[in-house]
């Protein structure tokens, strides 16, 4: 606020608005998961409305969402290497004995209690598509 860095405050407002509804409408308190779940919700609407700006020809609009999620990016956590996905991914799929794309739904199943920290799960779908293939 000291330094008049509106699109920041703007943006930090709008997030604790979004965490203080949630608390509101489920009557309880949002832990870490909970946030990071409005976070990314938030993130990803962001990115549909980039589209649909750009689609209408409105790059002004598309400039602010884009800095917005900027702002937004920088309470994320540090999402996990793709190294470190595959490797995940592939000793799951050992030991689950997947063989084939049908066996889809129960390795992304394994794995997402798998995981240990913030994975970016488009990525993992990828990379369990390409091994299944």
């Amino acid at each position: 606020m000291r330094e008049q860095d509106v699109l920041t405050r703007d943006t930090l407002r709008m997030l604790v608005a979004e965490i203080k509804r949630y608390e509101i409408d489920n009557k309880t308190s949002a832990n870490e998961e909970d946030i990071l779940k409005i976070i990314k919700k938030m993130l990803k609407q962001r990115k549909d409305s980039i589209e649909q700006f750009t689609a209408g020809n409105r790059q002004d609009l598309a400039d602010k969402e884009k800095a917005e999620i900027k702002v937004i990016d920088k309470y994320m956590p540090e999402l996990m290497s793709e190294d470190a996905i595959k490797e995940i991914v592939t000793k799951v799929i050992a030991d689950t004995g997947a063989n084939g794309p049908q066996d889809m739904g129960k390795v992304m199943g394994q794995i997402k209690s798998a995981l240990s920290g913030p994975a970016d799960m488009g990525l993992v779908s990828k990379l369990v598509k390409e091994q299944l293939s």
